[in-house]
């Protein structure tokens, strides 16, 4: 059982596939913002926003996996968008990795542009893992 809380903060509304609130004990772990990079640095989904946020949430996966945490000790993903029209391809991309009945806090920003024009998402992800 994760350690991880999402307390309902009193007087605000339900967040809408996310969390306001996680928190738990233990080792913080930032994962810096991840694109559709492949592990020879090519980018995988070109103009494909499923396909990009999918390898994208496969890169988390590795970071977390590196850092000796899994997606059930995230407390907090910010996606950065180039077209918030993509969300729901993200969000389901985003619902294969984590508790969706617990879902971490998040914040989703549209962006005029990333560092590639290839990019349409970016994802940084912070966790807390109990050693």
């Amino acid at each position: 059982m994760s350690p991880i809380s999402h307390p309902s903060p009193e007087g605000v509304a339900p967040g809408n596939g996310y969390s306001h609130v996680a928190t738990g004990p233990g080792r913080w772990v930032a994962i810096a913002g991840q694109v559709s990079l492949d592990a020879d640095g090519k980018f995988v989904g070109l103009g494909d926003p499923a396909a990009q946020a999918q390898q994208v949430f496969a890169n988390l996966d590795r970071c977390l996996t590196a850092a000796g945490a899994t997606f059930a000790d995230v407390v907090k993903l910010n996606f950065y968008v180039t077209d918030i029209g993509i969300l729901p391809a993200v969000r389901t991309a985003r619902d294969a990795y984590v508790d969706t009945a617990n879902p971490p806090a998040s914040t989703a920003v549209q962006v005029v542009a990333l560092f590639s024009p290839d990019a349409l998402l970016e994802i940084e992800a912070y966790a807390v893992v109990v050693d």
